[in-house]
């Protein structure tokens, strides 16, 4: 059994939050504050959200990554390797200067030997928030990685929370197109789509 943990509690790791109580998956959740000062909220959102402490939380096989983005060095130090986790990339380098290179390049390397898939990042949190599963069709998630292996229980795991993956193929190819970088945003940015099946 894979377990969750979204590390960053604001709006996109509520949002994220609420799709996994939705479905009653267990996940846990931390940010740079106490577990006690996020417990009740994590509380209110459902029984399944466990506030933690990061490094407890960062026990769980994939992380998705929803601080603001000048933060994920913080996160990265707490551990001294990251082999054989799974980060799932959900922010945005907006404004950040990152000398020409895409977000997720950056984020990569602070994570040295995490598998890393952008994804779950070109959505508001309103949106990620609200049942994916709208009049037939189901809201599509971007998944880019450069490590195919990895993208496949990313993709699964999108699939359980009731939305439609596409893959894009590597972070430097067809996950530019969901990148936010200085000034330059991705084509599929916040565009909100659906298909028919998952």
């Amino acid at each position: 059994m894979m377990n969750y943990a979204i590390v960053g509690f604001g709006k996109i790791g509520q949002a994220l939050a609420h799709a996994f109580a939705r479905k009653s998956i267990d996940v846990a959740v931390a940010s740079r504050r106490p577990p006690e000062a996020l417990a009740p909220q994590a509380r209110a959102i459902g029984p399944r959200v466990v506030a933690k402490s990061l490094r407890d939380a960062l026990e769980a096989d994939t992380i998705i990554l929803a601080v603001p983005f000048g933060e994920h060095r913080e996160v990265a130090k707490a551990l001294p390797s990251w082999k054989g986790k799974t980060i799932i990339d959900a922010m945005n380098g907006f404004g950040e200067e990152l000398d020409g290179l895409l977000s997720s390049a950056v984020v990569a390397k602070a994570f040295t030997g995490a598998k890393l898939v952008k994804g779950f990042n070109h959505l508001g949190a309103a949106k990620l928030a609200a049942d994916p599963v709208v009049e037939g069709g189901h809201r599509v998630v971007f998944l880019s990685s450069d490590d195919e292996d990895a993208t496949a229980p990313v993709a699964a795991l999108a699939k359980q929370l009731g939305f439609a993956p596409v893959k894009l193929g590597k972070l430097n190819e067809g996950g530019a197109l969901v990148h936010a970088r200085g000034r330059t945003w991705g084509q599929l940015i916040f565009q909100d789509l659906f298909r028919k099946e998952q």
